[in-house]
């Protein structure tokens, strides 16, 4: 059987339990407020990232992690005989993609996966990789059925505040929505890795949220229902629980799985943002 460990971005925000289900093996990316250095996931969460930028009215900064740390996380389980299949988020949003190839170059054995995707959107990645390798199937083998199934990810979310996009420049067309527009709350589309305005939604947290789930998943029917992923910036509980019962309602997932964004990925939707990524069927 083959010896394979599937690693992945911070940014994937899965729960733990998911990543010691799947034995996944997280890298952090940095986080900076002020002039501290953080970890993603590790020693700074989502809420301090909501209370810094409402302070401050700026973004923290975000930090790809430098070829020489992936080499670090990568050299132990090469030199354990693994081949590493690495989960990165976007080349478009980060230079996490282009480090991991060189510390692979340097390495040998470790295989860059640019997802072209952020947040669970990744995650559904690494766990497919991780639910290939629990299979015994050798890493191209993997990484060629994670490249190919990419494609069919619809990934997605709601925001409730234009200020953090706006302010952290990855979508530009937020900003063309102009002031007048704020009590509209926008639909952010990841499409071949980079994100763009889709719809928009109006009303308070509640209605728009439930109302983009309707809209995401509604009368589709190249939707996979094997796993679903709901994913959210400190959303409230009851929101999240009603977006839960709808998802269900919709379409008879196996799975319906509740994550958390991380700092890297709140720092960038904001507070009460939450998405639907899930696996659209094979054409």
């Amino acid at each position: 059987m083959a010896k394979i460990k599937v690693t992945c971005d911070s940014t994937c925000d899965l729960t733990q339990e998911l990543y010691q289900k799947y034995d996944i093996h997280v890298v952090p990316l940095g986080i900076t407020l002020g002039d501290t250095l953080y970890s993603d996931g590790v020693d700074i969460g989502a809420q301090e990232i909501f209370a810094y930028a409402d302070a401050k009215g700026q973004l923290p900064k975000t930090s790809a992690v430098s070829p020489a740390d992936y080499e670090a996380q990568f050299r132990p389980y090469v030199e354990q005989g693994y081949e590493v299949i690495h989960i990165n988020i976007s080349s478009e949003f980060s230079a996490c993609y282009q480090n991991a190839c060189l510390a692979a170059a340097e390495l040998g054995h470790v295989h860059p996966i640019d997802s072209r995707n952020l947040s669970s959107g990744s995650g559904h990645l690494a766990v497919l990789a991780a639910e290939l390798a629990q299979q015994g199937l050798e890493a191209q083998t993997i990484v060629d059925e994670v490249e190919r199934k990419k494609a069919l990810l619809d990934v997605s979310f709601v925001l409730q505040r234009l200020d953090y996009l706006s302010m952290g420049g990855r979508c530009p067309g937020v900003v063309a929505l102009g002031a007048s527009l704020l009590k509209l709350r926008p639909e952010i589309r990841v499409v071949d890795g980079k994100m763009i305005v889709g719809k928009k939604y109006r009303g308070d947290a509640q209605r728009t949220i439930l109302d983009y789930v309707k809209g995401r998943l509604e009368g589709r029917t190249d939707v996979d229902t094997h796993r679903i992923f709901i994913t959210h910036a400190k959303a409230p509980r009851e929101i999240v629980d009603q977006v839960v019962a709808l998802v269900r309602q919709l379409h008879p997932f196996e799975e319906v799985l509740v994550t958390e964004a991380g700092c890297t990925v709140s720092s960038h939707c904001g507070p009460d943002c939450l998405g639907v990524l899930f696996f659209k069927k094979e054409a």
